[in-house]
């Protein structure tokens, strides 16, 4: 599955960059998050998430790593989730340009594959909730940066 948008934020990219790559201020908008650990500072993490796909739930541990972090311009990141019967494996990089009267212009992509129990029970499901999952996301971010 790939996912790309843009999203506009009213705040320099630094202030943007500095939100994005710290997992302590990401994890407060990520849906369905229970834990959120450092591994490696900078370098690596791992999240505990509870997502449901209508009747299907599944509980991810995953482990995130940063592949590339170009400051303030560009960052790349892989993760790797298992849940019981299932996994997932996404690469996700973004873009920071200057916008207009000093906001941020962010532009992202995520390609996300899943394959095992939740793949095929949930699967014409997938795209949907993952669309409002990454919504509510970017929103709780705009909010956050923002305030």
């Amino acid at each position: 599955m790939h996912l790309e948008g843009t999203t506009t934020i009213t705040a320099p990219r630094e202030k943007v960059w500095k939100f994005l790559t710290d997992p302590n201020f990401v994890s407060k908008c990520a849906p369905g998050l229970e834990t959120m650990e450092i591994v490696t500072p900078d370098k690596q993490f791992r999240a505990v998430a509870s997502i449901g796909f209508g009747t299907v739930k599944a509980r991810f541990v995953t482990d995130v790593e940063w592949l590339e972090l170009d400051e303030p311009n560009r960052a790349k990141m892989k993760a790797h989730g298992t849940a019981p019967g299932s996994a997932m494996d996404a690469v996700s990089e973004m873009f920071l340009t200057q916008g207009a009267n000093g906001a941020t212009e962010m532009k992202w992509t995520a390609d996300v594959v899943v394959v095992g129990t939740i793949a095929s029970l949930a699967s014409r499901m997938m795209g949907s909730v993952t669309q409002k999952l990454t919504a509510a996301f970017f929103d709780c971010v705009k909010k956050q940066i923002e305030a």
